[in-house]
């Protein structure tokens, strides 16, 4: 295996954070220069790549799976109505729609259409880009409607009539900006504001910093701020929870990544005729853990271990304290979970009298279910009660706010054969139990059901909704978990979907994605669109879990952080050659694919481990790590990656940049970079700076940018099936042995 450069122990001198002069109109994302320059690219991609026959059916294949009216309409309810958001063939930018849970339940319901994107966009001229709805509560008569421009992170956020269907005339309106508005209020006359307001009112990272109250019949200018973060912290959020006897609205101040503060306002903002007088009561936790607040509970989901009150808590682990009785001071606790060695939470949630908690277990989930019992006096003789972490602990006779929590394995009725990944959020989380169960696998289409459960927890019955439909006949296909030994020993699991027939000769043409970073889980899911073109065509598909990623936890993630990313990286190789050992392909026929920090992965592919690959697809890539800080949002990832402007961080920062460790007279396997104009998260500069170096050099580079699309590259289903389309050929032409 090829050795990283991060043993390196050489003094590099520290290179300007500056473009290089002949190359700097590429950092001008709208720039006449730089847009000719991918006009160019793209027609010779398009030429190359899109304009094939095979490349063309493979395409249509895509976006018929991606238009089929089969596919299913999740949905969300609010005061017994069903919302869904629905893309088509018909209605490329999508339909914002309602219906009842009656017609919803007949299979084939009936829809009253909302908004219509699409004669939205052409009335006014603008590629609208859906990023969601609020609805007021409990009326349901208005709305907080937040378009994108092309799918841009900046937004709009309009007020929507839902009895006129039409805009307010005079109503709240959010110009375009980083940010949100939300409902302060059931009357709908007070919003929570977070956006560009001016000087002074956006971090570093290019989020807002501000929160403000902004009352009905008065410009945005006039809202009244009532919390303002650092410049340098990354940036504020805010909420508002109308759960009946707990009130309140909440200020998320995230410091980087992963440095956290909550402050919580009872009774929220709204409340006072003065907001400036509403306290806010902040959550003395160290800024590492994650915070979460339901009822009267405090949830803390730790980051690292914790040493708090008589509790010795280890890192992942989710601990519920009493609210009130610890913003007194009380440090009593109850751990509900606990990791081990394959298993990691991966998330938790709410319902009415109910905590779920969905667990990984070697990247397949399972469900618990966990319901507090009471408060109890120390030295309680029902001890047992605490069975799911903790014990109520203290001298007799004392006051304890310690929690009491009972819990359970929840058996769920979804199909069984293949590792899946089950979802679950509340119905109505105000007003019931019930939660909405999804189960997928690599083979397994997704289903959605209701899950209708008791107070303790019990299931009291299963209401099955709707199955997304098969695009491929299963029968034959496998999808396998392996562990590959990376290079300091430690097992990385991934998953290899193979067709029927498969014979393990190593001449099998495969792709390998990954993407490994920001504790983020890539988890099995329906493979339609490979299962039903490149794995039907012979096609190996496999997908790497490695370090960096969410799938054991936070101990996973912090394995590959900072001066560590490289750990990520030799998982990724060694997965590589491990699906070599086993036959399933051989380096010449074995392609990978990643995009975002999985683009930067794949740059490091290129860069580090070029005998591994035969192609590769580098995708809304991070690549430039001298100056990506500098670059859009990029200042907020300098927790995950560093800061290369400190010479330290610098030493190991430029081990995995791949710009700096591209080298003109090196052989590499060809690639295709991909990236959107519009990608206002990871700057466009990332690719079209290498790909500009790597074709200088003469190199094997093909290019497509997608004028609009934002950070997921496309906006609609033709965008997304077209750029598939081209990968897809890619790898077959280059892939072809």
């Amino acid at each position: 295996m090829t050795d990283s450069p991060h043993a390196a122990n050489t003094t590099h001198p520290l290179p300007s954070s500056a473009p290089e002069a002949d190359i700097a109109w590429l950092d001008e994302v709208e720039g006449p220069e730089a847009l000719a320059w991918v006009r160019q690219r793209n027609e010779h991609s398009e030429a190359a790549l899109a304009a094939l026959p095979h490349c063309q059916a493979t395409e249509a294949k895509i976006r018929e799976i991606l238009d089929d009216t089969r596919k299913i309409a999740m949905v969300a309810e609010r005061e017994g109505l069903l919302y869904n958001f629905w893309k088509d063939a018909q209605h490329e930018r999508g339909l914002w729609r309602r219906t009842t849970w009656e017609s919803y339940r007949s299979g084939e319901p009936e829809w009253e259409v909302l908004l219509d994107l699409d004669a939205l966009a052409e009335a006014e001229g603008v590629k609208w880009v859906w990023h969601g709805a609020q609805v007021l509560r409990p009326a349901c008569e208005r709305a907080l409607i937040t378009l994108s421009p092309g799918g841009s992170d900046a937004d709009v956020t309009r007020e929507f009539d839902l009895t006129t269907l039409s805009f307010v005339e005079g109503g709240f309106y959010r110009p375009e900006a980083k940010g949100a508005l939300d409902w302060a209020d059931e009357a709908g006359d007070t919003t929570l504001l977070v956006t560009d307001r001016g000087e002074g009112t956006m971090s570093t990272s290019g989020y807002p910093t501000t929160v403000a109250v902004w009352r009905r019949g008065t410009g945005m200018g006039e809202a009244v701020e009532v919390y303002r973060a650092d410049e340098s912290d990354m940036g504020v959020w805010v909420s508002h929870s109308r759960r009946p006897g707990y009130v309140r609205d909440e200020i998320a101040v995230s410091h980087n990544f992963y440095s956290h503060s909550l402050g919580i306002v009872e009774g929220g903002f709204a409340a006072y005729p003065d907001p400036l007088e509403a306290p806010i009561s902040w959550i003395d936790v160290p800024r590492v853990h994650e915070l979460g607040v339901w009822k009267d509970v405090l949830f803390v989901r730790t980051r690292e271990d914790w040493q708090v009150g008589d509790l010795d808590v280890a890192s992942g682990s989710l601990v519920a304290f009493d609210l009130p009785a610890f913003l007194a001071g009380s440090r009593e606790g109850t751990v509900i979970f606990t990791p081990t060695q394959n298993a990691a939470l991966e998330q938790y949630t709410c319902t009415d009298d109910l905590l779920l908690l969905t667990v990984l277990e070697d990247v397949a989930s399972r469900l618990e279910v966990h319901y507090r019992v009471a408060d109890v006096a120390a030295g309680a003789a029902d001890s047992s009660a605490a069975a799911s972490g903790g014990e109520a602990k203290g001298a007799a006779g004392e006051a304890s706010s310690r929690l009491v929590w009972r819990g359970h394995a929840l058996q769920v009725p979804v199909a069984q054969g293949e590792r899946l990944t089950l979802g679950v959020a509340p119905v109505n989380a105000l007003e019931s139990n019930d939660v909405w169960l999804t189960a997928t696998g690599y083979l397994t289409p997704t289903t959605l059901g209701v899950l209708r459960l008791s107070e303790r927890g019990e299931v009291r019955g299963y209401e099955a909704l709707a199955s997304a439909p098969a695009y491929f006949d299963a029968a034959g296909y496998k999808a396998e978990q392996h562990f590959a030994t990376s290079l300091d020993g430690t097992r990385i699991p991934y998953t290899v979907v193979t067709p029927p027939g498969f014979v393990a000769d190593s001449s099998a043409p495969a792709i390998l994605a990954g993407y490994g970073g920001f504790e983020v889980s890539y988890l099995p899911g329906y493979a339609a669109v490979m299962g039903a073109t490149w794995v039907a065509e012979g096609g190996v598909y496999a997908v790497a879990n490695i370090r960096g990623g969410g799938e054991y936890g936070p101990r996973w993630h912090a394995a590959a952080l900072k001066e560590k990313r490289h750990k990520a990286h030799e998982d990724f190789a060694a997965v590589a050659a491990d699906l070599v050992e086993r036959g399933y392909t051989s380096a010449s026929r074995l392609g990978c694919w990643g995009g975002s920090n999985g683009g930067l992965l794949m740059g490091n592919m290129l860069t580090q481990y070029p005998d591994h690959f035969g192609a590769i697809v580098c995708k809304v890539p991070l690549l430039d790590m001298r100056r990506f800080h500098t670059l859009l949002a990029g200042a907020s990832w300098v927790a995950e990656y560093g800061d290369p402007d400190d010479p330290t961080q610098w030493e190991f920062m430029r081990t995995f940049s791949a710009y700096h460790l591209f080298d003109p007279q090196a052989d590499y396997p060809p690639i295709f970079f991909t990236t959107s104009t519009k990608d206002d998260r990871v700057h466009p500069a990332h690719a079209r700076t290498l790909a500009y170096r790597m074709l200088e050099a003469g190199k094997d580079v093909t290019y497509h940018e997608n004028i609009e699309g934002g950070h997921g590259g496309a906006s609609t289903n033709a965008q997304a099936a077209r750029v598939q389309a081209m990968e897809q050929e890619f790898f077959r032409s280059r892939l072809a042995g």
